[in-house]
């Protein structure tokens, strides 16, 4: 679960932090998230059927993949989509091949080394790109966004998961507890203080719903929906992107 925060205030979030976690990221995304985590990727899955083509299989790419919950997920869903996976944690991708070639997806998902920034794959070559739980690590998230609106088709889907700290609503106050208590102290139990105090300050550090749509707009990318999961606990993004649009810098 990629999380970061602003580049200004971030004490890590790096590749190598999530070296150090890897052996201990499955069982602490589920801890951090009750369990809802699995449930949020197969939606986040999901939403990506309007890219689907008829002639062809579903050629989707999962940035920052991790241990590679999310390409599995994909895959699953559709059974002839073609997934590509990148994250900078080498630690991470190892892991998740292994998952892959468990779950006998080996043949139709690859996970490999690479940068939300720079993604090494030409114009328009996906029908989706997705990014699970990864926007707050990377230190410029409009360069990221702009990437993956330049590697997705025109019509195609550009999808964004991430956490946040709800500030009204039925579950707001349980959720800010949960996050500002219970996460780091799970994370200083199973995997060290560090990273998880890291962990708490960057869910609250991310901006509201509106703001980061705002954020992808100023990234080449048309706004399809900002869809809250679980009393807002999450939040999933869709857009498309803009043909020929001009990026200008914005806040993220």
């Amino acid at each position: 679960m990629a999380l970061a925060e602003p580049l200004a205030a971030r004490s890590d979030g790096s590749g190598a932090m999530f070296d150090r976690i890897a052996t201990r990221y499955d069982l602490l995304n589920r801890l951090n998230s009750l369990g809802f985590d699995r449930a949020w990727r197969r939606v986040t899955a999901e939403a990506l059927a309007p890219a689907a083509a008829a002639d062809r299989p579903l050629r989707v790419l999962d940035v920052a993949s991790g241990t590679g919950d999310l390409a599995i997920a994909i895959a699953r869903r559709f059974p002839s989509a073609v997934v590509s996976g990148v994250d900078t944690s080498a630690a991470m991708t190892g892991i998740g091949q292994g998952k892959v070639e468990s779950a006998g997806l080996a043949e139709r998902v690859t996970l490999a080394s690479g940068d939300a920034q720079e993604l090494g794959f030409p114009d328009r070559s996906f029908d989706a790109a997705a990014i699970a739980f990864g926007i707050r690590n990377v230190p410029d998230r409009v360069r990221a966004l702009r990437e993956m609106a330049r590697v997705t088709r025109p019509g195609g889907r550009v999808a964004v998961l991430e956490l946040s700290e709800p500030a009204s609503g039925p579950l707001a106050a349980l959720a800010r507890f949960h996050i500002r208590v219970l996460v780091p102290l799970i994370g200083a139990l199973v995997a060290g203080g560090a990273e998880y105090r890291y962990l708490r300050r960057s869910i609250r550090a991310f901006p509201p719903p509106d703001q980061f749509a705002r954020t992808m707009t100023a990234a080449g990318l048309a706004p399809v929906e900002t869809r809250p999961l679980t009393f807002g606990v999450c939040n999933l993004f869709l857009a498309s992107p803009v043909v020929g649009h001009a990026t200008g810098d914005a806040g993220s």
